[in-house]
């Protein structure tokens, strides 16, 4: 298949190689399975951290690959072109992991990211509550200084990873009467008195991938462990996500792509009328217009990615530009191969079932596509007036 030069330099495309025959040789086999069984990728993500990818996005001085934002969302994409349910749960590290690069002091840097980089551990991002997902200023979760320790009192829900990971980085109020700008981050490992799991919710997709509530009663965490100064939380949380939508972007393009990959392959295959079905012009329509969508998609997640490397102004926009339209065309291609499949895409027998039920997470994680407009939005009114003045 030819494929578009977008300047990759010979490291990102021996990436996108390995993590492409790691996809099509590990995930694929068994990516029917694992969404049957409801499994996490445990043994995925142990062989990727035994290649060095866990690593991909950690600095060198941490055992890192150190690779570019645009380096991670390119194994991001390839892992998610054959399961959506995999490649979060990869993602989902680098989410937890972003707090502690940010924000963390050199000890707890060489402390967490080393064995995060090895793969030895995983990590997990504990921001949505029952009454706060979209809303990050809703968070109710306490954090009261107590001498040399913070008193954690809470719930987290809907948290990637939960369970599984043994790091979390967690946002919690440390002074309520300021609201969002009394938030602080804190770094919280699995087995500390205090802190345990609900139950895994029954989702309609990326079953794989393991979604539980972060629940805190009376959780005794280090003084040590507050991550940069107390009320820096809703700064770094919104860092954390101009970092991270690119990667969800990563996920749509990936997604769509494995889409159009298994349309174009079923519809050469599949007779009706005495020819393939993608003789007929209708269908060569849908996959031109999911192919030439994947693309402008890819595109603006690969120059989001740069954005964000280059940092500066402008990298919330066009990292929530990224994110909106890259699920939204997963979406679209997710549905439009279903209907290339006509029944048989409606049965599991074939992977585009999946694929759907996997889409539609991608348009609400990491703040919903109606919160992206709206970033968006703000950020072309603050453009524009600034222009004005």
């Amino acid at each position: 298949m030819v494929e578009v030069d977008y300047g990759l330099t010979e490291e990102q495309l021996e990436i996108r190689n390995i993590v492409r025959e790691f996809a099509e040789e590990r995930v694929k086999p068994v990516r029917a399975e694992l969404d049957e069984k409801e499994e996490f990728p445990r043994a995925l993500l142990d062989e990727l951290g035994r290649m060095d990818l866990m690593g991909l996005y950690i600095p060198e001085e941490y055992g890192g690959f150190g690779g570019s934002t645009l380096d991670f969302c390119i194994a991001v994409e390839e892992l998610s072109r054959a399961c959506i349910g995999v490649s979060v749960s990869f993602a989902a590290n680098a989410l937890g992991s972003y707090p502690i690069l940010f924000a963390g002091t050199e000890e707890q840097k060489k402390k967490y990211m080393t064995p995060l980089a090895k793969g030895e551990k995983l990590a997990a991002f504990g921001l949505t509550e029952p009454s706060a997902g979209s809303d990050v200023s809703g968070i109710q979760t306490t954090a009261v200084r107590k001498d040399d320790k913070y008193i954690i009192n809470g719930t987290k829900q809907w948290i990637t990873n939960g369970g599984e990971a043994d790091i979390y980085s967690v946002i919690a109020l440390t002074d309520k009467s300021k609201g969002p700008r009394g938030a602080s981050f804190f770094v919280i490992e699995k087995g500390t008195p205090g802190f345990s799991f609900g139950k895994k919710e029954k989702k309609l997709g990326i079953h794989a991938s393991a979604t539980r509530e972060l629940i805190f009663e009376d959780c005794e965490v280090p003084a040590e462990n507050l991550l940069g100064r107390e009320g820096m939380g809703f700064l770094l949380a919104m860092k954390t996500f101009d970092q991270s939508r690119p990667g969800i972007g990563a996920q749509g393009v990936g997604l769509a792509q494995g889409c159009l990959d298994e349309a174009v392959e079923y519809g050469r295959h599949r007779v009706q009328f005495g020819h393939p079905i993608t003789s007929n012009q209708a269908i060569q329509h849908m996959l031109a217009d999911m192919a030439t969508k994947i693309e402008a998609a890819r595109g603006l997640v690969y120059a989001s990615c740069r954005a964000v490397d280059k940092g500066g102004k402008g990298v919330s926009k066009i990292s929530a530009m990224a994110k909106v339209f890259a699920t939204d065309v997963a979406m679209e291609a997710a549905i439009n191969a279903v209907q290339i499949f006509g029944g048989y895409g409606y049965t599991r027998d074939y992977p585009v079932e999946k694929m759907l039920r996997d889409a539609k997470i991608l348009q609400i994680y990491e703040g919903t596509n109606q919160i992206q407009r709206n970033i968006i939005g703000q950020a072309l009114v603050k453009e524009y007036a600034s222009k004005k003045k």
